[in-house]
């Protein structure tokens, strides 16, 4: 079933979805983790060279997760939601596809923020687009960790929707992504 089709979505759609939810909060809690650690502590540079790797692979996921999005149209959402749902679904939706690109971006901009690249799981060598300003370094910074943060609230408020349409309305709504 790789095709979105009826009511529910297909299983290219399903796996992206859940790859990327588990690597997006895999990530919040790397990045929360890894800002605590001493400079000298024996995790600290490897958690920052895991937390960039999985970043880009992230982004990578991010751009085939929109293409598919745009090439194979989602079930509609479901009949029973009052107006209020349907837009809040719908700003929902379009928040968390931006955080999964602005995020990203955003800890790249900082990763190279001084004209260097990076490596990304040790294979493969991610150069710098160019040595960014201080004031766009700060920016970048800021844009990720409130993005960041942001992003959990969505998440909460994304499961927290299915969980009661689910379970409380009876609207069979985890089916159309299990």
């Amino acid at each position: 079933m790789a095709k979105n089709r009826g009511a529910k979505y297909g299983f290219t759609s399903r796996l992206l979805h859940w790859i990327l939810a588990i690597c997006m909060l895999g990530m919040a809690w790397l990045g929360w983790w890894m800002v605590g650690l001493d400079y000298y502590h024996a995790w600290s540079t490897r958690a920052l060279e895991l937390h960039r790797s999985i970043g880009m692979a992230v982004l990578a996921l991010a751009a085939v997760f929109l293409i598919r999005k745009f090439s194979s149209a989602s079930p509609a959402l479901q009949t029973e939601l009052r107006p209020w749902e349907r837009a809040a679904a719908r700003a929902t939706h379009i928040l968390l596809m931006c955080a999964m690109i602005v995020i990203p971006v955003s800890g790249y901009l900082l990763s190279t923020s001084s004209g260097s690249g990076f490596e990304i799981f040790g294979l493969w060598k991610v150069p710098a687009v160019a040595a960014v300003s201080e004031p766009v370094r700060n920016l970048a910074e800021a844009v990720h960790y409130f993005a960041s943060y942001g992003l959990l609230a969505l998440v909460a408020i994304h499961a927290g929707a299915a969980l009661k349409h689910q379970f409380i309305d009876g609207h069979g709504t985890l089916n159309r992504m299990l």
